[in-house]
């Protein structure tokens, strides 16, 4: 009989090179794929939306995202994803639907999004500018702070953006979910648009 394995690949593991892309010696975007991550959608069952903020509220010890913002809590980051719904990223499995399911058996319906979607670091002094180009959203920081998220489209794709904590330089992070399928499409096209800035495009398993 023959043997077989699964190994577990990302959606951009053809696409991504790492390294420097575009205009040379220069860096004004870095593009990163963010790895091994769970990933879960929380939705209210009907006019169960209060229930489902007050398990979430047991569970991470925070409230949960009612507006499009995020909420960080021990080992994970909730992010509004619509109206009565948000993500639940984290890592190392302390939060999949299993350990999820008991806390909202009675609220909300729980599914796993960690192999359906990629997960892309946006960071540098040009960040606002390449997205500016493939959104319609205000990024400035008066109008998207710390903390702001959004269900939007990129390129005609659907896609969660959310600005995270500011890297050590002081510049933006700005982080975008997209499903595995059109991931490949929207990488090339990040690149295309952060081209005449310079990127420095890699990969991580870090989420903060």
């Amino acid at each position: 009989m023959a043997e077989f394995s699964w190994e577990i690949r990302s959606p951009l593991h053809r696409a991504l090179v790492s390294g420097p892309y575009g205009a040379h010696g220069e860096t004004g975007v870095t593009l990163t794929e963010i790895r091994n991550f769970d990933l879960v959608q929380v939705m209210a069952r009907r006019g169960k939306a209060a229930e489902m903020a007050s398990a979430a509220n047991a569970h991470f010890g925070v409230a949960v995202p009612e507006t499009p913002k995020t909420a960080g809590a021990a080992e994970a980051m909730l992010i509004w994803s619509g109206p009565d719904q948000f993500f639940v990223l984290s890592k190392g499995g302390r939060h999949q639907v299993g350990s999820l399911a008991p806390g909202f058996a009675a609220s909300a319906s729980l599914s796993d999004q960690s192999h359906a979607r990629v997960l892309i670091r946006i960071s540098g002094d040009k960040a606002r500018a390449l997205l500016a180009k493939l959104s319609s959203i205000d990024l400035y920081p008066a109008a998207f702070p710390v903390g702001t998220a959004a269900a939007t489209s990129m390129d005609h794709t659907s896609v969660t953006l959310w600005r995270g904590n500011d890297a050590r330089d002081g510049q933006a992070v700005f982080n975008v979910l997209v499903f595995a399928t059109f991931a490949e499409s929207l990488w090339h096209t990040m690149l295309d648009s952060g081209a005449e800035y310079g990127v420095e495009i890699g990969h991580s398993e870090d989420l903060a």
